[in-house]
Formats: structure tokens, sequence, C-alpha cells
């Protein structure tokens, strides 16, 4: 399968080529946040207060890496479960927020919101921390530092590897695959 090279910030126009089970690598600028930096973000937002970073278009992976070793940008830095996240995801797509990385399935007012706010979300692969670190030219934090690795970080990525899973079409890479793995063993 071919691999889609894509550059953020996202457009509408790229995310509208995106479909679920295409195979993808990110040059650009992705965003590191999770679960407690995520509440944050959104808790601004109600607020009505400004972010501490421009999220139009931008991509925001579910990781908190390890501390870098001499001579590296960042340590491992695998993906982290992206449900935690789902209650938070709507409202930052709906201020700009383009794609996500994480892995595991997405919750269905997620896959609604993706469809509705034009979009992605993105797998990687868990357990390839060491390999996804390598991908990774320069990183600096950008806000909530006592969060230690949960920190939001601004990442400068090249080639960074990843699965679309959900497209603005409401497709799931994860549905799809159980549906062809139950036509190819004759189940109907």
């Amino acid at each position: 399968m071919a691999i889609r090279k894509i550059s953020t910030p996202l457009t509408d126009e790229v995310i509208a080529t995106l479909k679920a089970g295409d195979n993808v690598q990110i040059t650009g600028t992705l965003y590191t946040a999770r679960d407690a930096a995520h509440k944050r973000l959104v808790n601004l937002i109600r607020e009505g207060k400004e972010l501490p970073m421009d999220i139009q278009g931008q991509i925001i992976y579910y990781v908190g890496p390890a501390p870098a070793k001499p001579g590296q940008a960042i340590g491992s830095a695998g993906p982290t479960t992206s449900y935690r996240m789902d209650s938070y995801a709507p409202i930052l797509m709906e201020h700009g927020l383009k794609g996500m990385i994480g892995k595991g399935s997405r919750s269905q007012s997620v896959r609604e919101a993706m469809v509705r706010y034009k979009a992605v979300y993105f797998a990687a692969i868990g357990g390839a921390g060491a390999l996804l670190a390598k991908c990774v030219n320069s990183s600096e934090i950008v806000a909530y530092e006592d969060l230690g690795p949960e920190a939001v970080r601004k990442l400068t990525v090249e080639d960074f590897p990843a699965v679309v899973v959900n497209d603005i079409y409401g497709n799931d890479l994860y549905e799809q695959g159980v549906e062809e793995y139950k036509i190819g063993n004759g189940d109907t």
C-alpha cells in the first residue's frame, strides 16, 4: 500500500483526500497532550480565554514521552489510549483542531465531530515509541510544565508514520477490518 506524505497544518482539502486505512507520513508540527492537559485546554475555551498554542489545522499526539537521552530531541514516545480524550476532543475540533494521533477506537460522539468539523484520527503503533521518537527533530514545552511528561509540547517531526482510522466520511478502520475478516472467513 502506498504511503501518503502530508504536512501540517492540515487543510480541509488534504483531509478530504484521506480515507480510513491510508498509511501516512506526517511532516511538520505536532502538539502533545494527554487528559490532564486536555482538561486545562478545554477549560480555557469554556472560560473564553486564549489557548497556549494555535490549534488551527494542527494535530495533537496523545503521548507522554520519556525523558530525552543525550543527543535526542525526545525519549520514547508511544501513543496513549485515545478514549481518555474523547470528552474533550469535540470542543477542540470545533475550535480548529484537524487531527489526533493515538491508539484504540474513538466514541461515536468523537466520530460524529470528525465528520462535522472535518478532522481525522490517526493511529500510531503502540510499543514502537523508541522508533517513533526517531522521527522527532525537536521538542519544546509550550504549556503546563508542571504536568511533567504530560506537558503540552511542540514537536517538529519528519515522516512520522501513522494510519488513518477515522475519516471525514464516517469510516472506521477498526470496523472495516472486522468486516473484511468476516468476509474472508466465510461469515456474511
